[in-house]
């Protein structure tokens, strides 16, 4: 990690709400020692010169060509299967978690093969301009903990969560909790690593009770999970009603849907995230509204495994908190850029259809379309209100969490062919931005990735 930042100076791009782009042109963010945003003055600004000579040497100027925003927030990452990125998905869901997934996932008991790949998917996440992760670990107790020292030491603000699996009819023997006593005392002792960890006193790596999905758990252990939650009120991650199979599961099971069967186990609250959720009924919709509880969509990662496209634009006029996340590796990209893109594709095809047999009166799902503003909203403001985080908005009281964006860069994937309009070069950066043009980051105004700009 780098030096703290105490001020920068150029174009920023931020979108507060989901219908609407801010352009902070020619405009100087100062941040406190503490990495909170402190004052944000535009060109306009008469105090502006003078905090600009007032910080001196210790001022960033984006070059020009170059642009920043919030650092993307990804909801839904599953750390341990980043050697799989892009292989397998030909296979259903049920299928590809017992075929390839699980053997996979208990790999990470070893500690030097859990290292050797967990830094290097730490590395790309921050790379790729994710400086938010909630994190999906393994079964593993000291695995878990090590992936949170790893985001810990690279300064990345996670969220990580050991995955509680116990039940014998689904888990396989090599890859389960023994017990509903064992999954509670090793998730516990997840919680206490993380948040008495010497080097976390800012709290910027968070712990995650982590039930993998209803069908991987028994009764008593969801019961018991929901009550850790609220002793400890520690964020909660989990999927919900994914795929055909899945929802259908809860369904024969307990006669109601996931989303009330997770509610009866007390585990929807205001740190709540339900990954995928594309089965949800109204009802559905109204009750993780009222818990104040989130979804992480994965649009890409529901092409291949969710059996429908989630109805995005129904649940933002519900009100219902949504952020956007990859699903590595059940998406195959961990890029959110890409996560946006896909976003707002799926939510096209949704409205339009897909059969060509149909006239298109019947084909598709009307008032279905988010556009490229939204998308980025959910990937940055929507994933900081989601996980009930200040993080996502430049703006006073917001964490300094950043990233410097390159449009010159020959090798990136932006072409600007002499544009000037900022609202364009805004979707240039949206639609083209690779890695390559990703040339600095920040997480609480610490610098986690400096490339160009030096």
């Amino acid at each position: 990690m780098g030096p703290r930042l105490k001020g920068i100076f150029g174009t920023f791009f931020h979108a507060p709400t989901a219908d609407s782009l801010d352009v902070l042109a020619d405009t100087l963010i100062i941040v406190g020692d503490d990495g909170i945003i402190s004052d944000v003055l535009a060109s306009d600004d008469p105090r502006q010169a003078s905090a600009i000579a007032a910080l001196g040497d210790e001022l960033i100027h984006l070059p020009p060509g170059s642009y920043a925003m919030p650092g993307f927030v990804d909801l839904h990452v599953h750390a341990p299967q980043y050697p799989q990125l892009g292989l397998a998905l030909d296979e259903p869901l049920e299928a590809w978690l017992q075929k390839y997934t699980f053997p996979l996932e208990a790999r990470y008991a070893d500690l030097d093969f859990a290292r050797a790949h967990y830094e290097i998917l730490v590395d790309d996440l921050i790379a790729n301009g994710t400086t938010t992760a909630l994190y999906f670990a393994t079964q593993d107790r000291e695995a878990t903990k090590l992936l949170a020292d790893i985001c810990i030491d690279k300064g990345q603000r996670a969220l990580v969560g050991k995955v509680v699996m116990d039940d014998p009819l689904a888990c396989p023997e090599y890859y389960r909790d023994a017990s509903t006593e064992a999954a509670i005392a090793d998730t516990r002792a997840v919680i206490d690593h993380v948040r008495t960890h010497p080097d976390n006193a800012a709290g910027r790596v968070l712990p995650v009770i982590t039930p993998r999905f209803i069908p991987s758990c028994t009764d008593a252990t969801l019961g018991r999970l929901g009550a850790l939650a609220q002793e400890c009120g520690c964020h909660v991650q989990t999927h919900c009603s994914e795929s055909d199979w899945a929802h259908g599961h809860v369904l024969s099971r307990y006669g109601v849907t996931d989303a009330e069967a997770l509610d009866g186990f007390g585990l929807l609250t205001r740190r709540s995230v339900l990954a995928h959720s594309n089965f949800l009924t109204d009802a559905n919709i109204d009750l993780l509204v009222s818990r104040g509880s989130a979804v992480a969509h994965c649009a890409l990662s529901n092409i291949y495994f969710a059996n429908s496209v989630f109805p995005l634009r129904q649940a933002l006029e519900k009100h219902l908190h949504v952020g956007l996340g990859t699903d590595v590796s059940g998406g195959p990209s961990a890029s959110m850029f890409e996560a946006c893109r896909t976003t707002v594709q799926a939510s096209r095809l949704l409205q339009d259809g897909v059969d060509p047999a149909l006239p298109a009166a019947a084909r598709g799902r009307p008032n279905s379309r988010v556009d490229l503003v939204t998308a980025f909203h959910l990937a940055t403001a929507g994933g900081g209100i989601s996980l009930d985080l200040p993080i996502g908005v430049l703006a006073p009281g917001y964490k300094y969490d950043v990233i410097a964006i390159d449009t010159t860069i020959r090798d990136g994937g932006i072409r600007l062919f002499g544009l000037t309009d900022p609202r364009t070069i805004f979707e240039k950066i949206l639609y083209g931005a690779s890695r390559t043009n990703i040339v600095g980051g920040w997480v609480d105004g610490i610098c986690v990735t400096w490339r160009a700009m030096q």
